[in-house]
C-alpha cells in the first residue's frame, strides 16, 4: 500500500479490526520510509447496485456518498469516523442483502435515518432535512415530533418506575 504522505510503497500493518458487522476490516499502518500512520479499509466487493435518483436517472451505488452524507449531518456531533464507517457498511450490507439489482435514494435515505436515530437524534434530523428536502419548518417539526414523542413517553416511563420505588 502506498503511503498518502510519502507515496512510498514500504508499510507495515500495526494493528487489524473487524468492523461492520464483520463485512470491513480496519487496518492502521505504519510507513516505514516516513514513520507516518494512515488507515486503511477492506471489505468485499459484490455485484454492483443500481441506486435510482428521484429524476429516475441510474447511478452505481456508491458507499462514499453516504459516508460523505453522513459527515456532514454528524459535524461537531459526537460521533466518531469509526461509528460513521461502522453505519454505512451496515447500509451497504441491507442494500445488497435486500436488493438484487436496483434500489431507490428513498430507500437508501430511510436506512441511514433509522440508523441515526438510534444514536445522535440531531444527526438524524439534520440527515433527514436534506434526504427528504425539507422546505419550510412544518416539515422539520414533522420529523422532530415522534422524537419528542418517544423521549416525553421514556421521561414518563422512568418517573413512573422512580414514583413505584418511593411507593413500593
Amino acid at each position: 500500500m502506498k503511503c498518502p504522505f510519502c507515496k512510498q510503497d514500504n508499510d507495515r500493518v500495526v494493528d487489524s479490526r473487524v468492523i461492520g458487522e464483520g463485512r470491513s476490516i480496519r487496518r492502521r499502518r505504519k510507513c516505514l520510509s516516513c514513520d507516518k500512520r494512515f488507515t486503511t479499509y477492506e471489505r468485499i466487493e459484490a455485484a454492483p447496485r443500481l441506486v435510482v435518483k428521484q429524476d429516475q436517472r441510474r447511478e452505481h451505488f456508491n458507499r462514499d456518498k453516504i459516508l460523505q452524507g453522513l459527515r456532514f449531518a454528524c459535524k461537531k456531533r459526537p460521533i466518531s469516523e469509526e461509528q460513521l464507517e461502522a453505519i454505512a457498511s451496515r447500509v451497504e450490507a441491507e442494500v445488497f442483502e435486500k436488493y438484487d439489482n436496483e434500489v431507490s435514494t428513498r430507500s437508501v435515505g430511510e436506512h441511514v435515518s433509522e440508523i441515526l436515530k438510534d444514536i445522535d437524534q440531531v444527526a438524524y434530523v439534520r440527515f433527514a432535512s436534506v434526504y427528504r428536502e425539507f422546505t419550510d419548518v412544518e416539515q422539520f417539526g414533522q420529523a422532530i415530533e415522534p422524537l419528542r414523542r418517544s423521549s416525553a413517553g421514556s421521561a414518563e416511563a422512568v418517573l413512573s418506575d422512580q414514583k413505584d420505588e418511593v411507593l413500593g
